[in-house]
């Protein structure tokens, strides 16, 4: 699968999971990355985005992971933090 695709993929997981009492949310397209055959998809608000101000920022916002050869999408798990979190690891 494209990475585009991918991240298309994610973009209306991300919109099919939101709920009601969440502020409006998005990709972060500029950290998006690949890992061990993942897309890496990172989302936030869109007022954080927008700003880049720490203070806008959601705390708990788990990546989404896409796997690039079957095209399942789903969010990250506690075990699969590093991979977001270090990316070199």
């Amino acid at each position: 699968m494209e990475q585009d695709q991918a991240v298309q993929l994610a973009g209306v997981f991300l919109v099919q999971s939101q709920r009601e009492n969440e502020p409006p949310l998005a990709i972060d397209a500029e950290r998006v990355r690949e890992s061990n055959g993942l897309l890496i998809v990172p989302y936030n608000s869109v007022q954080y985005l927008d700003s880049r101000d720490p203070r806008e920022q959601l705390l708990d916002c788990w990546s989404i992971l896409v796997d690039l050869a079957r095209g399942d999408v789903r969010f990250g798990t506690l075990d699969e933090r590093h991979l977001w979190k270090n990316p070199s690891t």
